[in-house]
């Protein structure tokens, strides 16, 4: 086992004042958003341009120099549709802290990101599906094993550097294929192997006071089932003290009494 890894989700163009930031070139609302969740504990920071199909190029480049100048080098999940983006990004990106993370391959049409992450040295995060939601574990456990394979044809470190996501699904409508993702979670761990996923896709549809608690919950399920890292708002404090009290039961953190004052930072 290791310490839980968390892949701080917030620099994102789905959030309106990120989008006009990227846009804009404007580096404060970035900054001020990749501190407040280094600060909350995030182990790495996800930089998503969206589809940047005109500028994706410059744009990486110029996020990753951006946050990783004035962050002390933390280290990036580059995240976008445009795999010549996420290539420029790596060119720039400084190891000092941890190779890249390339978000995401699936087994469909963006297995060639599999491929980019193995020809520079990166981890890949792959989705276990192939253009649609796998409909059960047996059909997961196939899209997973064709990216394997592929990864480790390649030359990649499968059990260090290939980060397979079972893809939460929602709750409401799905309550009953939760277990299952549990226990595809499980078989990952089983096999040696990493595990992630963007966790907030489960609560979807809640009432805005319950998210938090529904997160937390299935996130230490799913890390007593073997979840290596999660893809989450690190100022979610109920999530971040679920987290490193789960650290804390596993035995991958010393217990002091102090072990979450760094929240209240």
């Amino acid at each position: 086992m290791a310490k839980f890894i968390t892949i701080g989700e917030r620099i994102s163009t789905t959030a309106p004042a990120i989008n006009k930031a990227l846009t804009e070139r404007d580096p404060e609302p970035i900054l001020k958003r990749a501190k407040e969740q280094i600060a909350a504990g995030a182990d790495y920071i996800d930089v998503n341009i969206g589809p940047a199909e005109s500028d994706g190029e410059d744009l990486m480049k110029w996020a990753v120099q951006l946050i990783q100048g004035e962050c002390d080098n933390i280290p990036l999940a580059l995240d976008t549709s445009n795999m010549k983006a996420i290539e420029a990004g790596i060119t720039v990106y400084n190891r000092s802290k941890g190779k890249p993370i390339v978000n995401s391959a699936d087994a469909g049409d963006r297995v060639e990101y599999i491929d980019l992450a193995a020809a520079n040295d990166a981890i890949v995060i792959a989705l276990c599906s192939k253009g649609v939601v796998a409909r059960d574990n047996d059909e997961r456990m196939v899209f997973l094993q064709e990216m394997l394979e592929r990864g480790m044809e390649k030359g990649m470190d499968a059990g260090e550097d290939m980060w397979f996501d079972p893809l939460f699904l929602v709750i409401k409508g799905m309550q009953d294929k939760q277990l299952d993702i549990l226990e595809f979670i499980k078989s990952i761990s089983e096999q040696g192997l990493k595990s992630t996923g963007g966790l907030s896709n489960n609560s979807n549809g809640m009432p805005k006071n319950i998210r938090p608690i529904m997160d937390s919950s299935l996130l230490a399920m799913a890390i007593m089932n073997g979840f290596t890292s999660a893809i989450v708002n690190p100022n979610d404090r109920r999530l971040m003290e679920t987290i490193k009290c789960c650290d804390i039961i596993r035995n991958e953190t010393i217990y002091a009494d102090t072990f979450l004052d760094f929240l209240d930072k």
